[in-house]
């Protein structure tokens, strides 16, 4: 029995020496150094308080936008749409210059203005939408057309949303 301990104490023994030999000592070496490092952080630049010089201009004028937001608007009082105004929000939103809002007194005349005003512009202006929304319902139409974006709605609607209460800080002006 005792040729057995004898044995296994020498597989043992050949295992310890096998990782004090340098190749293996640098491997283990390696192993629990790669976990306890990690990759060094770049520094970011503190940013700095805009100060009135530094600070943005007035947003720039684009008069091509204003133009169609007119057209819109002219457009929309064309079908007796009550309470038209144009919103001027270059500067606070960076997906429209302008929001034509307006309304209608039933659901068929909002969906009758929004359809006016898709037709028109596309005979006179060759220009379509990039998207609308709601002229099935008619509580509420959407025509964005990227600069400029036209919000219809059904009176009680409108006042249930309250756009212009919600853009107050906005310039705008009233068409109808």
């Amino acid at each position: 029995m005792a040729t057995k301990k004898t044995a296994t104490k020498k597989k043992t023994a050949a295992k310890k020496s096998a990782a004090k030999t340098p190749a293996a000592r640098k491997k283990l070496a390696t192993k629990k150094t790669a976990a306890k490092k990690l990759p060094a952080r770049k520094k970011t630049a503190k940013k700095k308080a805009l100060t009135p010089a530094a600070m943005p201009s007035a947003p720039v004028e684009n008069p091509r936008a204003h133009a169609l937001a007119r057209k819109i608007a002219h457009l929309l009082s064309d079908k007796k749409g009550l309470d038209i105004v144009i919103l001027d929000v270059r500067g606070m939103t960076s997906y429209a210059d302008y929001f034509v809002v307006g309304s209608g007194e039933s659901d068929r005349q909002v969906s009758a203005m929004a359809e006016h005003v898709l037709t028109n512009l596309k005979e006179t202006e060759s220009l379509r939408p990039i998207g609308h929304e709601g002229m099935e319902t008619g509580q509420w139409v959407l025509l964005d057309f990227g600069e400029v974006v036209a919000h219809l709605f059904f009176s009680e609607m409108r006042a249930h949303y309250d756009l212009e209460g919600l853009w107050a800080d906005a310039p705008r002006e009233k068409v109808a």
